[in-house]
Parts: structure tokens; sequence; C-alpha cells
């Protein structure tokens, strides 16, 4: 399609969608409204700020002050259980009494979202500086909360990346025009997730700002993983942040075409009302927020010093197509560092991403690991069918599960969506009946357990019975790997399974290299990190950490909470022509039509002669487990299971997904 013609179709969309560009006047105006109204009142004269006396926010000062240019000291937790990070972070914002900047990819305005957005507001009439950028394609698209928003305080600004069509609210229409005109750059996604306060303490992981991150939904919640770091190392987060900041692609939230014509129109209006759906778990995680003995035994206590810590993310020069001159350090940053650490690896790679997705360097990388004389033992913690958010994603890693195994070495373990010892407080997701139901005893572990230094309240509270209770009805955005505009969200939403009740998904991002190097970040493993989103992440060079972190994943895949994907018994007959059939199919660049797998998920049978997990490569694997098919727990009609994953086979999709 020639540009005459493209030009012409991006057009025609936009004036359907009444997407008319306010003028440059017209956004100082609106940009005008917005300061004017922002209240410049600080209900405080305190030097600190009034900050909340948290020992989370002094082992930040005690880091700093511990430390010297030639021996930095930092200490560094593992936040696991999903509310509890949610407790942290309020805990943090509060303490707070300089600055408090937060970089995220989906900010929602659920319960979970609307107690960080209050709390930072509150720092502001505090006297704090608070920023928050956020990425435009998932985070807050109401029109009425942004306006309210940009006018909300002198000491709050709010930043939206890369909006398209400089819009806060995209339509369909939007979609397709972002497909015909601008493509690439409407892909290219700030990823990062930083929380920064005073340039002291910093939190990255996988969690975004909606209530599935946090364990408060009771259909569908994320396993995810975040870390807090105290130290100087942390200025490098806020020197990253900053960069983000002054970028070009982040716009003033009252600089954007919609929420400008707001303001124009009507002002600034007041901040809707908080209507929490469940009040009681507001208050409950309110009160721990402000005990400093709670967050003494739940952040504190757990701390690890650490010997060596290190912030690696990408700048917004990642989204820039350089020209062949000009030097690259700099644009792209994270996912070599990641690479180079893998390459390093000596006798083990703990690898825990939700989409396995590998690209041909990534491949590569893989090989290259594989041909050593001794190679390095590669676990992979990753989705099943049933638990991902995303099933288009995880058609493409079925469709290479032969190559992952054979010729990669993987060892891969796919995760339940009703894990049975997860880190998650499971009173919490059971209907109000079963409430009452008595815990279960964590059970000694062969592999796995409660990460050492680990702060999970629930760790072994109990064991997730089968219960009646859900589907995932509502119509939430939750994926954060995929395109908007390639199917509508009833395509990219959790699978309908077998079981009722509240289920969960793998959303960590983490590895572990030879139990002496930890990780633990955004970066998916996946070529939509590597060539569309800005990432980032904590290294962290210290075996007592690594270990923790390793025996956090190690738990993840232990058979109560995944499924071992092995190698199918042969059958007696034709196992080769199967074999070369099926390798075939899997080169074909659009369709996989061979139906017999090489490879499917198994379930572990204790008993006698089974008193413990092994791994796939053991002689006695297949006595000890059982097949439970391609896509345990899927309760979708075969045919429909088959179109579907068909039509997610297409090897032009990798990518962007």
């Amino acid at each position: 399609m020639n540009f005459v013609v493209r030009l012409s179709l991006v057009l025609a969309l936009l004036l359907a969608g009444g997407c008319a560009s306010l003028s440059q006047q017209q956004r100082d105006q609106a940009q005008g409204i917005a300061v004017a109204a922002r209240s410049t009142e600080v209900n405080c004269d305190r030097a600190d700020r009034c900050a909340l006396d948290s020992p989370l926010r002094a082992l930040g000062g005690q880091a700093m002050a511990e430390s010297t240019a030639q021996a930095p000291r930092h200490y560094a937790t593992i936040l696991d259980e999903g509310e509890l990070s949610l407790v942290a972070r309020l805990n943090l914002i509060r303490s707070a009494t300089r600055s408090v900047d937060l970089q995220t990819y989906i900010f929602d305005t659920d319960d979970s979202a609307r107690m960080v957005i209050d709390e930072l507001l509150a720092a502001a009439a505090r006297g704090v500086k608070v920023r928050v950028l956020i990425d435009q394609l998932s985070a807050i698209s109401d029109v009425h909360m942004l306006s309210a928003l940009s006018g909300a305080h002198a000491n709050f600004e709010l930043r939206v990346y890369n909006p398209t069509f400089g819009k806060a609210k995209l339509n369909y229409l939007d979609y397709a025009g972002s497909v015909l005109c601008c493509f690439r750059r409407f892909n290219q996604r700030m990823h990062n997730k930083l929380l920064v306060i005073d340039d002291v303490l910093g939190v990255v992981g996988g969690r975004n700002y909606q209530d599935d991150y946090y364990d408060w939904d009771r259909e569908y919640n994320f396993r995810d993983r975040d870390v807090i770091v105290a130290g100087p190392e942390v200025r490098e987060m806020a020197a990253n942040f900053q960069a983000f900041w002054v970028a070009r692609r982040s716009v003033p939230a009252e600089r954007l075409n919609d929420v400008g014509k707001a303001l124009l129109r009507g002002g600034v209006p007041a901040l809707p009302e908080a209507s929490f759906l469940h009040p009681e778990r507001i208050e409950r995680v309110d009160e721990e927020a402000a005990d400093p003995d709670f967050i003494n035994q739940a952040f504190v206590a757990t701390a690890l010093p650490v010997q060596s810590v290190s912030y690696v993310a990408d700048l917004p020069r990642k989204h820039r197509r350089e020209r062949a001159e000009e030097p690259l350090a700099g644009q792209h940053l994270t996912e070599p560092r990641l690479d180079a650490l893998i390459a390093s690896a000596q006798s083990e790679v703990l690898l825990q991403t939700p989409y396995l997705v590998l690209s041909k360097p990534a491949q590569k990388l893989f090989k290259d690991l594989r041909k050593r004389d001794q190679p390095p033992r590669v676990v992979v913690s990753t989705n099943s069918l049933a638990a991902t958010d995303n099933p288009i994603v995880y058609a493409l890693s079925y469709k290479y599960k032969r190559r992952n195994l054979r010729e990669l070495g993987f060892n891969i373990y796919e995760y339940k969506p009703f894990p049975l010892d997860a880190p998650i407080d499971y009173r919490q997701l059971l209907p109000p009946a079963l409430d009452g139901l008595p815990p279960v005893p964590e059970r000694n572990r062969v592999i796995g357990g409660s990460a050492a230094g680990s702060n999970v309240r629930g760790s072994g509270s109990g064991r997730k019975p089968s219960v009646n209770g859900s589907e995932v009805e509502r119509d939430v955005l939750r994926t954060e790997t995929r395109p908007s505009f390639l199917g509508t969200r009833a395509v990219n939403r959790p699978l309908p399974v077998t079981r009722k009740g509240a289920r969960m998904g793998l959303h960590a991002k983490s590895m572990v290299v030879d139990r002496r190097i930890a990780v633990i970040g955004t970066h998916n493993f996946d070529p939509r990190s590597e060539n569309y989103n800005t990432e980032g992440a904590v290294i962290i060079n210290d075996p007592r950490f690594a270990e923790a972190l390793a025996q956090s994943i190690l738990r993840d895949v232990h058979p109560d909470n995944s499924w071992v994907v092995a190698p199918r018994q042969k059958p007696p007959v034709l196992s080769g022509l199967n074999y070369s059939i099926g390798k075939a199919s899997e080169a074909l660049p659009v369709l996989d039509f061979w139906p017999w797998r090489y490879a499917t998920d198994y379930e572990f049978k204790p008993g006698p002669d089974c008193p413990q997990p092994l791994r796939r490569q053991d002689p006695g694997f297949h006595a000890c487990y059982s097949a439970v098919g391609d896509f345990p727990e899927v309760d979708v009609g075969p045919k429909w299971l088959l179109v579907r994953m068909l039509t997610a086979f297409g090897a032009g999709l990798v990518p962007i997904l």
C-alpha cells in the first residue's frame, strides 16, 4: 500500500472517530487551566513533610549512612505475596520526605489503584514532590479522572508515555489507524515498573497497579514478584526515571487531545469519589501500612544485606530509529545484560517468565549453552494454557515445545491455574461460605519450599480446595504482552477452565544464575521485550539472596503448583515417522497441523516407589508421572480450541508477541 493511500485511510479513520487534534494554542490554554486550578496549599510545615515514621524508610537511610563511594551498602527484600506488596507501596509513599517517582505500564482505577492514587495525592498535599508516568496503552483512560488529576495539586504531576494520536482513550478506529500509519511506534511501549522514594528506596518488579496484581480479584490473579532495594543504587533508578520523564514522548496529561478538550469545555472537575468494592480489605491494608511493628516484621526483618546491586534499564532512545553512524550505547540495555548473564552460566539457569516465545538470538544463546561439554541445567517456569492471561502467546510456546526440550534442553514447568501452595492468603479469595475452612499445614518440601528471607504471610496457610465460584466474567484488560488491535478482549483473556474458583496466572519475571546472581524485573524474555518495550531489572550478585530467589522459583515449579512438560512415551510403531512429521509441521510458517505432539504435560503421582519428584530425564520418570494432556484443566470445545491454536501459530507474529 503506497503512502498516499495509507495517509488517506488514516485521515478518514481519524475524522470518522472525531479525533481532531488541538492546536498548540489550545493545548497551552488547557494546560493553563490545569495549572491555575492546582492547589498550592501544604498541610504540613515540618522539614520531614510529616512523613510516617517507617522502619522501612529508616532502612533506606541506614543503607545510605553505611555507604561510601568505594563500598556502597544495600539491603534487598523479595516481595512475593501480592497484598503485602501493596502494603509496602502504601507505607513507602506515606514515609516519603522529599519525592515520589512512580513509573508503570498498567494503572487502573480499581480498589488497589485508587488507594495508591489517594496516597500519592496525600503525599503531595504534605509537600512531597510526586511524579507519575504511565504508559498510554493500558493505563488510566478515564478522561474525567485524568482531567481531575491534571489539576489536583501543584506538587502532583502526571505524564502519559507515547500517546497514540495524542489521546488518552483509544477506540478501534484509532487502533486500525495506528496499524496503517505508525505500526512500529504504536507498539513501542514503556513497560518499566518503578517506584522510587526519596532516591533511597526503590521497588522494581512485574506488578502493575490493578487488583489482579495484589490478590484482590476473586476470579483471576497474577503470581508476581517485586524487590525492594535500599541504598545508593536507587539513585540510578531515579536517573532512569528522569530520562523517561523528560523524553519527548512523555506528555503532560492536560496536553492530550481528549483531556485538553474536556478542560477547555468544563475546567478541572472534582476527583471522582472512591467507591471501594471491599471496604474491609481497604481498612486492613490501611492499618497494616501504618503499623511500624507489622512493617518491621514483614519487610525489614526479611531484608538481606547484599554484596552487589545494579539497576539496568532501557532508555527512551530504544524507541528511536538511530542512523547507522550514531552510537547505540544507552539505547538498549536490559536484554544484552541478561543475555550476558545467561551466557556466563556454568551449572544452572533458573528462568521464570510468563511467556516463553524465543527470538532467534535467544535461541542461539541457549543452543550455544547446549553445545558445551557440560551444559548448565536450564529450568523454565512459565504458564500453562489454563493459567495464562494470553492464550495467543501461549500457542506460540506450545508450537515449539519439541525444540525447547530436545534442542535447547529446557526443563519446563507450566504453572497450574489452581496452585495448592502459592504465596497467597487463600482466605480472601474463597467464597464467604468457605472462609471458615481450617488451614492445611504446609508439607515438607523436597524441592521448592518458602524462600529464605521472603516475607510471605500466607506461606503454607492452606491448600486451595475445589470451590464453586468463578469464571473470568469481567471485561478487564489484563494482558500486557500484545498489541491491543490483535483481537477483542474476549480473545485476549484467560480461557474457561474445568473448575471454579479464583485462579492464578504466572506473571513474575525473574532469573537465577548458578545460585549466585539474581534478577528481578520486567523483562518477559520474549521478542516484544527485546524489540518493542522498554524494560528494567535489578541484578543482585549475592549467593544468599540468589538462593532465596531460587527457592521462591522452585516453590512455583513444585508438583503442587506446576505440571512438568516432558516427551511422550514412544509408541510401539511409527514413532520415528510421527516425530519427523511433527518436526516438519513445526517448521511451517503459518499453520502447525500435526495433532500428535512430541511432548505433553505430566502430573506427579507420589507413592512408595515415587517418594519425591523427578526430573524428566530420570529413567523412572514415566513410572512416577501420568500424562494429563496438552491443555490440562482448559474447558473449551476441541474444535474451537483447534481453530484458536491454528490461528495463533503464525510465525510472523513472533516479533510483536
